[in-house]
């Protein structure tokens, strides 16, 4: 598998291979700042901030992070959704040479306070709505200071007025600041951008603590370097073939705080010069519509059920808005389904193609050709640079011929350094330079890659083995379906079971029976449900994975309360 048959496969224009510049990110974000000084790096609700002024405010505010005692390989959080505020917030800790922590605001109290213990935050950058969140941390936790943004000083003047009379108390948004807290417009105040101390940054320092979602265990970070992070912005920048440098506009809707809206996202505006058109909240399907239309998006990073969300939407059924400027969409983080593909490009008259990434190679490491063959279930080809193995379940080390079924390893020049503070994790998944990624696939002749499921997430129903992700495909391709979630549940007689959660299509009824003769035509005996279960909706993280694991626990939890009942 190391001649990389999967070059063949490229689209014309797609290096074999990059020569990557030995630069970190700032230099990154400071060569865009000098081609193209007066385009928007952000649009927020009408206000644009260029990359000129950007470039500014993130001088002045490293300078007000470092009066607050930040230096070189400090690291700082960001607790903060997609804003203006977060893009400035990011440049400024890196160039004091220190290092992002950006943790994801839906957190529970006690996820939030692991994070902030284990990567050693002292400063962290907050939303105000988030503010009492994080002081009621704070006591278990090494911060001292919290430096606290408004998300209504970068809306535009009119927007900012009727925020303020509206929704600034009502939304948590405005609050008063304890003492050893500072407004961030105050510490901007402060200083001029020739304030900022003057840091070496090698590319081989550490940038990022990109916290795993904690889906498969205890939340680890992974830890990235100025290089991992510039090499993966090259190697997607190189495969958006189409792409024109300084022209387009990018739709900023999955989460900055999490690594890939964080690097395909937003790292991939940069490195392109394209404007960052922001969205705090995906879920509010009104704001992702309208922004599509009235900026003309060209480029959408998403998950599935963003694009299944849009496709059900019934503005969009009825012709409402106008979706056709996307003319990409790279679609991450969970399976995507034929039916989601084909309809969203019919809508959009773009193309969406499915990749695959992770925290630990921050982000991506495959993707569908973007104008060649787009193959059905697969996460597509290896990027520039990227050799991948298939290894054997049994050893983990012999190399299986194509078709077979294996763990997926990889290397390539994203790859992180390790897990921080984690060095028996570390020695498991780096391996000889290997990542070994836990996800069990297969790659097919041409060097098309397929996911089979998670390694952890193995169901055994009376010894079998079933992959979670055959049978959610199975049941999706019911047209009543509208997303399923399929995990084993500890089970009396065959020591675990399938189960199934659904959830309908609007104004569709179905019954257990009904998805489970579904199934059975679709599927081995073994591999059918004994258990759906119908929800209104599923748990899933932030760029809309389904949480099996919590669907798992509150099942047990429910098996619990009936018995006590």
């Amino acid at each position: 598998m190391n001649d990389r048959i999967w070059l063949e496969k490229y689209d014309e224009g797609v290096p074999h291979s990059i020569n990557y510049p030995q630069i970190n990110l700032v230099d990154l974000f400071n060569e865009t700042a000098r081609k193209y000084p007066d385009s928007a790096v952000t649009i927020f609700k009408g206000a644009r901030i260029t990359y000129a002024e950007m470039n500014r405010l993130t001088d002045r505010l490293a300078a007000g992070l470092a009066s607050l005692g930040v230096k070189k390989g400090d690291r700082v959080g960001i607790f903060m959704p997609n804003t203006p505020q977060f893009v400035m917030a990011y440049f400024a800790i890196l160039k004091l040479g220190a290092v992002v922590v950006a943790i994801n605001p839906l957190y529970s109290d006690r996820e939030i306070e692991h994070q902030s213990n284990d990567s050693g935050i002292e400063v962290m950058l907050v939303m105000s709505n988030f503010y009492r969140t994080i002081k009621r941390v704070q006591p278990k936790t090494r911060i001292r200071t919290l430096v606290v943004t408004n998300i209504k000083e970068t809306l535009p003047p009119l927007l900012r007025i009727l925020f303020t009379v509206a929704k600034e108390r009502k939304d948590g948004h405005r609050v008063e600041l304890e003492q050893g807290d500072i407004w961030l417009q105050d510490l901007l105040k402060q200083f001029k951008p020739e304030d900022r101390p003057k840091v070496d940054i090698s590319p081989d320092d550490t940038a990022l603590f990109q916290y795993s979602g904690g889906t498969t265990g205890i939340s680890k970070a992974a830890v990235a370097t100025h290089a991992n992070l510039v090499a993966n912005s090259l190697q997607i920048a190189a495969w958006f073939v189409t792409a024109e440098e300084g022209k387009e506009i990018l739709l900023m809707a999955i989460p900055m705080f999490h690594v890939y809206g964080m690097v395909a996202g937003m790292l991939l505006a940069i490195k392109i010069g394209a404007s960052l058109v922001m969205v705090p909240n995906a879920r509010d399907l009104k704001d992702v519509l309208s922004n599509i239309q009235i900026y003309g998006v060209t480029l959408f990073p998403g998950v599935p059920t963003l694009y299944n969300a849009i496709n059900n939407n019934p503005d969009v059924k009825a012709g409402k808005y106008n979706l056709r400027s996307v003319k990409a969409c790279i679609s991450g983080s969970a399976p995507l389904m034929r039916e989601t593909k084909e309809r969203f490009e019919e809508l959009s008259g773009g193309v969406v193609f499915e990749g695959y990434g992770l925290s630990e190679a921050p982000t991506a490491t495959h993707c569908n050709p973007m104008l060649g063959e787009n193959r059905t279930g697969s996460i597509g080809l290896p990027m520039p640079d990227v050799d991948v193995r298939i290894v054997s379940l049994d050893d983990e080390v012999t190399v299986l011929p194509a078709g077979e079924i294996g763990e997926m390893v990889i290397k390539g020049p994203q790859v992180m350094k390790g897990y921080h503070n984690m060095p028996t994790e570390t020695a498991n998944t780096l391996r000889d330079g290997w990542l070994y990624t836990g996800d069990i696939a297969y790659m097919d002749e041409d060097g098309y890659f397929y996911i089979v499921d998670r390694k952890k997430e193995l169901i055994k129903p009376g010894g079998f083995q079933v992959w979670p992700r055959e049978v959610e495909e199975a049941i999706m391709e019911n047209p009543k379906v509208m997303e399923v979630g399929v995990a084993g549940v500890p089970d009396p007689y065959r020591g675990e079971t399938v189960k199934a959660w659904v959830v309908l299509k609007a104004g569709e009824t179905a019954t257990a029976d009904e998805i489970r003769e579904w199934c059975k035509e679709r599927l081995a005996k073994y591999k059918v449900p004994s258990e759906v279960e119908f929800r209104s909706e599923l748990p899933k993280t932030t760029v809309g994975k389904i949480l099996r694991r919590e669907l798992v626990r509150q099942h047990t939890e429910q098996q619990q309360t009936s018995v006590e009942a």
